[in-house]
């Protein structure tokens, strides 16, 4: 009994730890992902086809994921972690400290995205392992993704505090944001690499594996249509704001901060609500969240493209708050990762199945992109959002097909 309450409080302490780690490299990737739009305008002057296809190195290590992680699993899974980490600060620090030709600029970008792609299913499945409360797995997860949130928010403060005050600045050789980024990123690290000693984990050796059981093809198509949802996110919706709104910096991250507050709420509900009204309810709502979101999204900016609606006042409201829907809707993504887990066959399939999900989402994002940058050119913005809408119909499919077993 005594050892069963001191293995509970250790595996609290654990749990506690990485909570920790989720927010150091929150933090770090807050800070780049809030400026890079406006990093690659200002510096390198981009047009909207250019930021489409610097979506194909920034995404390409999402697509070699599954064969990164697998060539290092024997490693295990915090190990890997601690290479991502270093990976990203690598790529941060060169970015921060230097302003390096365009190409050279793109070969430190995929090793900043290498580090925090190869990261991505490793902290959910750390995650999975470490949690001492399985019977209150959305609760917890909730708190785990609401911690993450709460300091992308706080990066957006930082970005937003700087920029408008002039304490950050693109027009400067050592860019400050990626510096400070870099520095959480050897933070995480560090603290990763804790982990490992109070674990006691041994490297043990695992075959490569792509795993392709039909009984996760759900989650696959889910991942595969996330890739497309989350270039919108990421890349086309900031760009309303930046291109044709001329938007600067303060104001991304101003948005992206209000954003992040209201995530932190969401999320924690969430978790809650997949406790009480189960995964495949939460399936429907996420599927409809980015139907509603991006079809909107569409309206407004085709009225903005046409010069229907005024380039400010309410329009610039409205697409302010698409923008920060938008990210909110992307936290549902916690309701994938908690269906892939009620399915697993056997705890070693989610981290390659998480990664395989991950490839599978970066292969569309990378092709998404630079359709969709040419779409924009070429026939309107309005069109890449009304196109992500109809593909999201998908969703809805899947969450009137999939059968999610009474417990997790």
């Amino acid at each position: 009994m005594i050892n069963k309450l001191k293995s509970k409080e250790k595996s609290m302490q654990n749990l506690i730890i990485f909570f920790v780690i989720t927010a150091a490299a929150g933090l770090a990737t807050g800070l780049t992902d809030t400026v890079f739009g406006n990093y690659l305008k200002e510096v390198y002057d981009v047009t909207t086809t250019q930021r489409g296809l610097i979506e194909a190195p920034r995404e390409l290590p999402g697509l070699l994921c599954l064969v990164i992680i697998s060539a290092l699993s024997f490693l295990g899974d915090i190990r890997i972690a601690v290479i991502a980490q270093i990976l990203s600060v690598i790529g941060t620090m060169v970015l921060g400290f230097f302003t390096p030709p365009f190409a050279i600029m793109l070969v430190f970008l995929f090793i900043l995205s290498s580090g925090q792609h190869i990261y991505m299913p490793l902290c959910d499945s750390i995650f999975l392992a470490i949690n001492p409360d399985q019977d209150k797995i959305g609760k917890r997860m909730g708190q785990y993704k609401s911690i993450h949130t709460a300091f992308i928010l706080l990066a957006g403060v930082i970005a937003f505090v700087g920029f408008r005050f002039g304490f950050l600045s693109f027009n400067t050789e050592v860019k400050i944001s990626f510096i400070i980024s870099g520095v959480f990123f050897i933070v995480a690290a560090i603290l990763l690499y804790v982990l490992i000693v109070r674990r006691k984990e041994k490297i043990i050796e695992r075959k490569f594996r792509l795993n392709l059981d039909r009984d996760y093809k759900y989650y696959y198509i889910l991942s595969a249509v996330h890739g497309a949802q989350k270039q919108v996110m990421l890349v086309f919706g900031p760009w309303v704001l930046i291109k044709i709104l001329q938007k600067q910096t303060d104001t991304i991250a101003l948005l992206t901060i209000i954003g992040s507050f209201v995530g932190i709420f969401f999320l924690r509900a969430l978790g809650k609500w997949i406790d009480k009204f189960g995964i495949k309810k939460l399936l429907y709502w996420d599927a409809l969240s980015f139907i509603i979101v991006y079809f909107l999204y569409g309206l407004v900016t085709w009225g903005l493209d046409t010069n229907f609606l005024p380039y400010a006042g309410w329009p610039v409201l409205i697409v302010g708050i698409m923008f920060v829907l938008d990210r909110i809707s992307m936290n549902m993504g916690m309701v994938r990762i908690l269906y892939l887990k009620s399915i697993a066959k056997k705890p070693e399939d989610i981290t390659s199945s998480l990664s395989t999900g991950i490839s599978l989402d970066h292969f569309i994002t990378i092709g998404f992109a630079a359709v969709a940058g040419f779409v924009w050119d070429k026939l309107g913005p309005q069109y890449v959002f009304f196109c992500t809408a109809l593909l999201s119909f998908i969703n809805v499919y899947i969450a009137k097909k999939v059968k999610i077993p009474k417990t997790l």
